[in-house]
């Protein structure tokens, strides 16, 4: 597949994106789970990490940081960064709309993501990121070098687990 990723820019988010940051939400993260969350789960799930005091507490309090991406000029997508520790760094999320998947945007954020681990602790450092166990997105981080370390069942409340793989690769 050719590489056309010239019309996709990304820049870092502000407090200000926050309802753009929802909006990209609203559409991309029920499209990706549609088939494998309840309803139910997928509206705690989207309360739960993308509400507007949600989003404010991972930017302010968490020290999330968030990048959109736009292809030819319209929001596209979206991924945040989160360290963890000296030399550990979470890829907390990446989204891309469903109409702008295939292009190369998530190749850009997740790139875009790797850059930002490597200018703020150069050297050695870990990214890991949780993907859902049933969630086809987990080819797409193989192909981006990672590798399954382990997986677990995380309470996330209202009787709800997130079943994930833990991904992760050096950077």
């Amino acid at each position: 597949m050719p590489d056309n990723t010239d019309n996709i820019s990304t820049r870092p988010c502000t407090t200000a994106d926050i309802p753009l940051l929802r909006r990209l939400a609203e559409e991309a993260f029920p499209h990706t789970y549609r088939d494998i969350l309840s309803p139910d789960q997928l509206d705690y799930m989207m309360e739960w990490m993308y509400s507007a005091d949600s989003l404010h507490r991972q930017m302010t309090e968490e020290h999330h940081t968030f990048f959109a991406a736009e292809r030819g000029g319209e929001p596209c997508g979206y991924v945040s960064v989160e360290r963890q520790g000296e030399d550990l760094f979470h890829l907390q999320k990446i989204y891309v709309l469903p109409a702008a998947q295939g292009c190369g945007v998530g190749r850009v954020l997740f790139d875009r993501a790797v850059g930002y681990v490597r200018s703020v602790h150069p050297g050695r450092n870990r990214l890991e990121l949780n993907v859902n166990r049933h969630n086809r997105a987990r080819l797409f981080y193989e192909r981006m070098g990672m590798k399954v370390l382990r997986e677990g069942d995380f309470a996330i409340g209202a009787g709800y687990f997130m079943n994930d793989y833990i991904m992760g690769m050096e950077v």
